[in-house]
Protein backbone atom coordinates (compact mmCIF):
# COMPACT_ATOMS: atom_id res chain seq x y z
CA UNK A 1 0.00 0.00 0.00
CA UNK A 2 1.13 3.41 -1.12
CA UNK A 3 -0.24 6.49 0.23
CA UNK A 4 0.48 9.76 -2.05
CA UNK A 5 -0.76 13.37 -1.48
CA UNK A 6 -1.69 15.07 -4.65
CA UNK A 7 0.19 18.13 -5.76
CA UNK A 8 -0.69 21.51 -6.62
CA UNK A 9 0.96 20.71 -10.39
CA UNK A 10 -1.16 18.11 -10.79
CA UNK A 11 -4.81 19.99 -9.95
CA UNK A 12 -7.34 19.61 -12.15
CA UNK A 13 -6.44 16.14 -14.17
CA UNK A 14 -8.52 13.04 -14.04
CA UNK A 15 -7.33 10.18 -11.98
CA UNK A 16 -6.15 8.69 -15.38
CA UNK A 17 -4.36 11.06 -16.26
CA UNK A 18 -2.61 11.69 -12.59
CA UNK A 19 -1.26 7.83 -12.68
CA UNK A 20 -0.77 7.97 -16.27
CA UNK A 21 0.88 11.26 -16.91
CA UNK A 22 1.36 12.72 -13.78
CA UNK A 23 2.80 9.95 -11.98
CA UNK A 24 4.06 7.54 -14.87
CA UNK A 25 2.27 4.23 -13.42
CA UNK A 26 2.13 1.86 -16.23
CA UNK A 27 -1.16 0.60 -17.72
CA UNK A 28 -1.23 -2.50 -16.45
CA UNK A 29 -1.00 -1.04 -12.49
CA UNK A 30 -3.65 1.21 -13.27
CA UNK A 31 -5.68 -1.39 -14.59
CA UNK A 32 -5.57 -3.14 -11.74
CA UNK A 33 -6.06 -0.10 -9.37
CA UNK A 34 -9.72 0.11 -11.44
CA UNK A 35 -11.00 -2.97 -11.52
CA UNK A 36 -10.29 -3.83 -7.80
CA UNK A 37 -11.08 -0.49 -6.94
CA UNK A 38 -7.88 -0.28 -4.74
CA UNK A 39 -7.28 3.59 -5.14
CA UNK A 40 -9.11 5.83 -2.62
CA UNK A 41 -8.91 10.08 -2.77
CA UNK A 42 -9.53 10.70 0.90
CA UNK A 43 -10.87 8.00 1.52
CA UNK A 44 -13.29 7.41 -1.23
CA UNK A 45 -12.78 5.58 -4.55
CA UNK A 46 -13.05 7.70 -7.70
CA UNK A 47 -13.68 6.57 -11.29
CA UNK A 48 -10.67 7.06 -13.58
CA UNK A 49 -12.41 10.44 -15.09
CA UNK A 50 -13.05 12.22 -12.39
CA UNK A 51 -10.98 15.02 -11.30
CA UNK A 52 -8.77 15.24 -8.52
CA UNK A 53 -7.58 18.33 -6.02
CA UNK A 54 -4.20 19.50 -4.86
CA UNK A 55 -3.93 18.14 -1.08
CA UNK A 56 -6.03 15.09 -1.64
CA UNK A 57 -4.48 12.27 0.04
CA UNK A 58 -4.48 8.83 -1.96
CA UNK A 59 -4.14 5.23 -1.12
CA UNK A 60 -3.26 2.69 -3.37
CA UNK A 61 -3.25 -0.53 -2.82
CA UNK A 62 -1.24 -3.54 -4.60
CA UNK A 63 -1.93 -6.99 -4.37
CA UNK A 64 0.82 -8.55 -5.74
CA UNK A 65 -0.29 -9.14 -9.87
CA UNK A 66 1.22 -5.61 -11.17
CA UNK A 67 4.59 -6.71 -10.47
CA UNK A 68 6.84 -8.45 -12.64
CA UNK A 69 8.78 -8.96 -9.17
CA UNK A 70 6.62 -8.73 -6.22
CA UNK A 71 9.26 -9.50 -3.38
CA UNK A 72 12.72 -8.69 -2.88
CA UNK A 73 15.17 -12.10 -1.97
CA UNK A 74 18.40 -10.36 -1.37
CA UNK A 75 19.98 -12.01 1.59
CA UNK A 76 20.65 -9.51 4.49
CA UNK A 77 24.27 -9.07 5.15
CA UNK A 78 25.11 -6.97 7.67
CA UNK A 79 28.84 -6.87 7.36
CA UNK A 80 29.36 -3.27 5.36
CA UNK A 81 28.24 -0.27 6.97
CA UNK A 82 26.40 1.85 3.32
CA UNK A 83 26.74 5.48 2.91
CA UNK A 84 23.15 6.32 2.21
CA UNK A 85 23.64 10.12 0.20
CA UNK A 86 19.84 10.28 0.16
CA UNK A 87 16.21 8.61 1.14
CA UNK A 88 12.78 8.97 0.97
CA UNK A 89 10.16 6.46 1.52
CA UNK A 90 10.41 5.05 -2.32
CA UNK A 91 13.82 5.36 -2.80
CA UNK A 92 17.69 5.78 -1.40
CA UNK A 93 20.81 6.83 -3.41
CA UNK A 94 23.68 4.67 -2.06
CA UNK A 95 27.72 5.53 -2.41
CA UNK A 96 29.12 2.55 -3.58
CA UNK A 97 32.36 1.43 -3.14
CA UNK A 98 35.03 0.55 -6.01
CA UNK A 99 35.53 -3.24 -5.26
CA UNK A 100 32.33 -4.93 -4.50
CA UNK A 101 29.64 -6.15 -6.55
CA UNK A 102 26.41 -4.23 -7.02
CA UNK A 103 23.99 -7.39 -6.94
CA UNK A 104 24.57 -11.14 -6.11
CA UNK A 105 24.58 -13.58 -9.32
CA UNK A 106 23.97 -16.46 -7.18
CA UNK A 107 20.99 -17.40 -5.30
CA UNK A 108 23.19 -17.55 -2.03
CA UNK A 109 25.75 -14.95 -2.24
CA UNK A 110 26.48 -12.25 -0.23
CA UNK A 111 28.57 -9.01 -0.02
CA UNK A 112 27.03 -7.14 -2.56
CA UNK A 113 25.33 -4.06 -2.08
CA UNK A 114 21.96 -4.78 -2.25
CA UNK A 115 22.99 -7.60 0.29
CA UNK A 116 24.40 -4.69 2.41
CA UNK A 117 21.24 -2.44 1.81
CA UNK A 118 18.62 -5.00 2.52
CA UNK A 119 20.24 -5.34 5.97
CA UNK A 120 19.82 -1.57 6.47
CA UNK A 121 15.96 -1.70 5.33
CA UNK A 122 15.01 -4.78 7.15
CA UNK A 123 13.98 -2.69 10.03
CA UNK A 124 12.06 0.03 8.04
CA UNK A 125 9.58 -2.23 6.52
CA UNK A 126 11.17 -2.29 2.86
CA UNK A 127 13.23 -4.13 0.82
CA UNK A 128 15.82 -3.43 -2.22
CA UNK A 129 14.89 -3.50 -5.87
CA UNK A 130 17.73 -3.36 -8.70
CA UNK A 131 17.18 -0.53 -10.63
CA UNK A 132 20.56 0.39 -12.08
CA UNK A 133 24.16 -1.14 -11.56
CA UNK A 134 27.60 0.17 -11.55
CA UNK A 135 30.11 -2.15 -12.26
CA UNK A 136 32.13 -3.87 -9.39
CA UNK A 137 35.49 -1.86 -9.73
CA UNK A 138 33.24 1.29 -10.62
CA UNK A 139 32.16 3.42 -6.74
CA UNK A 140 29.84 6.01 -6.99
CA UNK A 141 26.04 6.94 -6.60
CA UNK A 142 23.47 4.25 -7.49
CA UNK A 143 19.79 4.26 -7.22
CA UNK A 144 17.86 1.69 -5.57
CA UNK A 145 14.23 1.44 -5.25
CA UNK A 146 12.48 0.34 -1.34
CA UNK A 147 9.18 -1.00 -3.16
CA UNK A 148 8.28 -2.71 -6.44
CA UNK A 149 5.95 0.31 -7.35
CA UNK A 150 8.50 2.43 -8.35
CA UNK A 151 10.68 0.42 -10.15
CA UNK A 152 9.08 0.81 -13.60
CA UNK A 153 8.96 5.03 -12.69
CA UNK A 154 12.70 5.01 -12.39
CA UNK A 155 13.75 2.75 -15.42
CA UNK A 156 11.18 5.09 -17.61
CA UNK A 157 12.42 8.36 -16.42
CA UNK A 158 16.01 7.23 -16.51
CA UNK A 159 14.98 6.05 -20.33
CA UNK A 160 13.97 8.91 -21.17
CA UNK A 161 16.74 10.93 -19.93
CA UNK A 162 14.96 12.35 -17.34
CA UNK A 163 16.77 10.88 -14.29
CA UNK A 164 20.75 11.95 -15.42
CA UNK A 165 23.49 10.13 -14.37
CA UNK A 166 26.65 11.87 -14.28
CA UNK A 167 30.67 10.12 -14.23
CA UNK A 168 34.20 11.13 -14.14
CA UNK A 169 36.90 9.42 -15.43
CA UNK A 170 40.31 9.97 -15.34
CA UNK A 171 41.47 8.04 -19.13
CA UNK A 172 45.04 7.28 -20.79
CA UNK A 173 45.55 10.13 -23.45
CA UNK A 174 43.32 12.85 -25.15
CA UNK A 175 40.54 13.08 -26.51
CA UNK A 176 39.72 14.73 -29.79
CA UNK A 177 37.37 17.69 -28.83
CA UNK A 178 36.70 19.21 -25.31
CA UNK A 179 32.74 18.21 -25.70
CA UNK A 180 31.45 15.78 -27.80
CA UNK A 181 29.11 12.82 -28.38
CA UNK A 182 29.98 9.15 -28.41
CA UNK A 183 28.00 6.89 -30.34
CA UNK A 184 29.40 3.68 -31.34
CA UNK A 185 26.89 0.42 -30.86
CA UNK A 186 28.01 -1.96 -28.79
CA UNK A 187 27.91 -5.32 -28.80
CA UNK A 188 29.10 -8.78 -27.35
CA UNK A 189 33.14 -10.16 -27.69
CA UNK A 190 33.06 -13.20 -29.57
CA UNK A 191 36.55 -14.23 -28.10
CA UNK A 192 35.42 -12.90 -24.49
CA UNK A 193 32.49 -13.14 -22.91
CA UNK A 194 33.09 -10.71 -19.79
CA UNK A 195 33.97 -8.11 -22.42
CA UNK A 196 31.95 -5.85 -25.21
CA UNK A 197 32.77 -4.67 -28.13
CA UNK A 198 31.77 -1.74 -30.51
CA UNK A 199 29.80 -3.32 -33.66
CA UNK A 200 30.71 -6.65 -31.90
CA UNK A 201 27.79 -9.96 -32.15
CA UNK A 202 23.94 -8.66 -31.33
CA UNK A 203 25.08 -4.87 -31.19
CA UNK A 204 23.01 -2.15 -29.83
CA UNK A 205 23.14 1.43 -30.44
CA UNK A 206 24.40 3.95 -27.91
CA UNK A 207 25.18 7.45 -26.53
CA UNK A 208 27.80 9.11 -23.87
CA UNK A 209 28.48 12.49 -23.88
CA UNK A 210 31.71 13.39 -22.45
CA UNK A 211 33.37 17.08 -21.74
CA UNK A 212 37.16 17.27 -20.88
CA UNK A 213 37.72 18.78 -17.42
CA UNK A 214 41.62 18.74 -16.88
CA UNK A 215 44.41 16.95 -19.09
CA UNK A 216 48.11 16.73 -18.48
CA UNK A 217 51.15 14.98 -20.96
CA UNK A 218 49.34 11.67 -20.53
CA UNK A 219 45.76 11.90 -19.62
CA UNK A 220 42.54 13.30 -19.47
CA UNK A 221 39.64 13.75 -16.54
CA UNK A 222 37.25 13.60 -18.07
CA UNK A 223 32.89 14.03 -17.06
CA UNK A 224 30.93 11.76 -18.68
CA UNK A 225 26.65 11.14 -18.80
CA UNK A 226 25.25 8.18 -19.97
CA UNK A 227 22.00 8.30 -22.38
CA UNK A 228 21.59 4.80 -23.10
CA UNK A 229 22.55 2.06 -20.35
CA UNK A 230 24.76 -0.88 -22.21
CA UNK A 231 26.97 -2.96 -20.27
CA UNK A 232 30.25 -1.49 -19.84
CA UNK A 233 28.96 1.48 -22.07
CA UNK A 234 31.64 3.84 -20.68
CA UNK A 235 34.65 1.70 -20.64
CA UNK A 236 34.30 0.57 -24.33
CA UNK A 237 33.23 3.90 -25.88
CA UNK A 238 36.37 5.30 -24.46
CA UNK A 239 38.74 2.34 -25.17
CA UNK A 240 37.12 2.51 -28.77
CA UNK A 241 38.12 6.64 -28.52
CA UNK A 242 41.92 5.62 -28.23
CA UNK A 243 41.77 6.93 -24.38
CA UNK A 244 40.87 3.70 -22.09
CA UNK A 245 40.29 4.29 -18.67
CA UNK A 246 43.01 4.24 -16.39
CA UNK A 247 43.21 0.78 -14.13
CA UNK A 248 40.22 -0.93 -16.54
CA UNK A 249 41.29 -4.48 -15.79
CA UNK A 250 39.57 -5.59 -19.19
CA UNK A 251 39.55 -2.63 -21.30
CA UNK A 252 43.27 -0.83 -20.56
CA UNK A 253 46.80 -2.87 -20.00
CA UNK A 254 48.69 -0.72 -17.62
CA UNK A 255 49.31 -1.69 -14.03
CA UNK A 256 47.01 0.91 -11.97
CA UNK A 257 45.54 -1.53 -9.37
CA UNK A 258 42.44 1.20 -8.98
CA UNK A 259 40.25 1.52 -12.10
CA UNK A 260 39.69 5.41 -12.01
CA UNK A 261 35.69 5.65 -12.71
CA UNK A 262 33.20 7.02 -10.56
CA UNK A 263 29.44 7.57 -10.45
CA UNK A 264 29.78 11.27 -9.22
CA UNK A 265 26.16 12.64 -9.77
CA UNK A 266 22.35 11.58 -9.92
CA UNK A 267 20.37 14.36 -11.36
CA UNK A 268 17.32 13.12 -10.00
CA UNK A 269 13.67 13.31 -10.14
CA UNK A 270 11.91 12.39 -7.25
CA UNK A 271 8.82 10.24 -8.34
CA UNK A 272 4.97 11.54 -7.18
CA UNK A 273 6.36 14.85 -6.64
CA UNK A 274 8.22 15.63 -9.34
CA UNK A 275 11.46 17.48 -7.19
CA UNK A 276 14.53 18.18 -9.00
CA UNK A 277 17.61 17.00 -7.10
CA UNK A 278 20.87 16.83 -7.74
CA UNK A 279 22.78 13.93 -5.71
CA UNK A 280 26.71 14.24 -5.49
CA UNK A 281 29.15 10.99 -4.42
CA UNK A 282 32.17 12.58 -3.24
CA UNK A 283 35.34 11.90 -5.38
CA UNK A 284 37.27 8.63 -3.49
CA UNK A 285 40.61 9.82 -2.51
CA UNK A 286 42.43 7.42 -4.82
CA UNK A 287 41.32 9.79 -7.68
CA UNK A 288 43.21 12.50 -6.92
CA UNK A 289 46.51 10.32 -5.93
CA UNK A 290 46.76 8.98 -9.35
Amino acid sequence: MLKKQVNAEFSGMTVRELLAKGWLLPRKFIHFLRINKNITFNGKYRNMNEKVHAGEVVVMKFEGQEFRTQTSNYLIDDGYKIDVLYENDDLLVVNKPAGIKSHPNQPLEKGTLMNYVAAYLKDKDAQPYMVHRLDMQTSGAMIIAKNPVVVPILDLLISQGIIKREYLAKVSGHLPKSKGKIDFAIGKDPTDKRKRKIDGPQAKSALTYYEVLEFDDKTSLVALQLRTGRTHQLRVHLQGMGTPIIGDPLYNHDDNEQMLLHGAKQRLVIPFTNEHLVIEAPLPQYFSSN
